[in-house]
């Protein structure tokens, strides 16, 4: 490797890993809690979590009283003078739904659901960020390692070049060999660079998904699983945030279908006004308005088909959902195995062509095997050691697959070091839809604006 090549392969090293190098190594634990506290995934949803919150408040605001002011002025000319006149108004008025055959309360239950389906969209969107988290690691891991592989590679086929010339100039060998020494440095050199790019390439998705820069990644584990395949599907099914999120949108589908076949039945609303003119003469009325449907044309009738027909379509959802995770445990399982075995057998592969390459090297300083065949080996002895680290980053990212189809991948099980996000603080803040004057409307401002900060 010329010095230029060389001061460009450390630099890039340099920048991207000498700084944290000097600190202690960083863990998979470490990334996992960063990707957590700095996802913007995960806000988003989080934010989305609350103003489904929010709707529960409003529906619930329908059961309570409903107070409006107004106030007016009514100025009227005429030609006669001083015949001109202003008259002004002001009123209060005051509404409550006293009966809708438990329409709203249907409307209540149904969107404290889907509040609890979202809180498992937002679990399921925790498994997403953390999984990509640790294929981020691991992609980083790797490239570090490959590019190592590379560099030695590029020294060694030096090395082997540079005997070439050695033999050919007492003239042991062709120039044949020495143009095939040449020729596969050039592609090592090729690989090399390859290597660096794919390196500075996972390191812009690690920070990406973490938000930061990769320091110096020490080797991850794969994660400790306690089923097997059957077990893991039985739990998925009974425990993923897609089977809990869909159950609880079945359950707010049905809702639905109660609150519109409330709407055929009657309604009685109370009402209040007071009404003060500009004489000091003031007007108060109640009353109690009683009514429903006799014919509306065929629309409520169309509306519970309607929301039948979404509940039907909710229900088909959970077969579907069921048999998706099913085979997401078992693809993870099957990946799983793959990479089990493929790591025993590359290890195998790596000794044999380990021995196999010093032997081969060793002869040919003798005179018995020719430079390509020592080209050959180094380079069956580099796949290997390729595909090694290929088959170990695969364990690790199957065995958090296989966390991830569980419904297991999430900071609480993993155990990180973070202010786990709870999501019914903000709803036990909501759901009585506190008035915006009070001490917990308040303490919701408060939240929100310590949540924009």
């Amino acid at each position: 490797m010329d010095l230029r090549k060389a001061i460009s392969t450390i630099g890039l090293v340099a920048v991207l890993f000498a700084a944290p190098a000097i600190a202690t190594a960083e863990s998979l634990a470490d990334a996992l809690a960063d990707a957590y506290d700095n996802s913007g995934l995960l806000n988003q949803n989080r934010a989305l979590l609350r103003a489904a919150d929010e709707d529960v408040a409003q529906s619930l605001a329908a059961l309570r009283p409903v107070i409006s002011w107004s106030t007016g002025a009514q100025y009227s000319g005429d030609p006669a003078p001083g015949a001109d006149s202003l008259a002004a108004s002001a009123q209060i008025s005051a509404g409550l739904l006293i009966y809708d055959g438990g329409a709203s309360g249907f409307a209540t239950e149904s969107q404290k659901e889907l509040v609890l389906a979202t809180r498992q969209s937002l679990i399921a969107v925790e498994q997403q960020v953390l999984l990509r988290t640790v294929q981020a690691y691991v992609d980083v891991r790797s490239a570090v390692e490959f590019l190592a592989l590379r560099q030695n590679n590029v020294r060694v086929i030096t090395q082997e070049f540079r005997a070439a010339q050695d033999r050919f100039d007492v003239g042991e060998v062709t120039r044949t060999d020495v143009a095939l020494a040449e020729a596969r440095l050039a592609a090592a050199r090729s690989l090399l660079s390859a290597a660096e790019g794919s390196l500075a390439r996972v390191s812009e998705e690690f920070n990406a998904v973490v938000g930061r820069r990769p320091g110096n990644l020490s080797p991850a584990s794969p994660a400790p699983l306690a089923h097997d395949l059957a077990a893991a599907r039985a739990f998925a099914v009974r425990n993923h945030p897609d089977m809990l999120g869909q159950q609880h949108r079945v359950t707010a589908a049905e809702l639905n279908i109660r609150r519109a076949e409330a709407a055929t039945g009657p309604s009685v609303n109370l009402g209040g006004n007071v009404s003060l003119t500009d004489g000091g003469n003031a007007t108060e009325t109640i009353s109690v308005a009683i009514g429903g449907p006799i014919y509306a044309g065929g629309r409520i009738a169309s509306q519970i088909r309607q929301q039948m027909a979404r509940r039907d379509a909710e229900r088909a959802g959970l077969h579907i959902t069921r048999a998706g995770l099913e085979q997401q445990v078992g693809n993870a399982y099957a990946f799983l195995a793959v990479a089990r075995a493929s790591s025993d057998a590359f290890d195998r592969q790596i000794r044999a062509a380990r021995v196999a390459f010093q032997g081969v090297r060793e002869e040919a300083t003798l005179g018995a095997r020719t430079t390509l065949d020592v080209l050959n080996a180094e380079q069956e002895l580099l796949d290997a050691q390729a595909s090694m680290i290929s088959a170990q980053s695969d364990e690790v990212v199957a065995s958090y697959s296989v966390l991830a189809a569980m419904g297991l991948l999430n900071a609480q099980h993993l155990g990180l070091a973070v202010q786990t996000y709870d999501p019914s603080a903000y709803y036990s803040l909501v759901d009585d839809a506190p008035a915006a004057l009070s001490e917990q409307g308040r303490a919701l401002d408060r939240v929100l604006r310590a949540i924009g900060e």
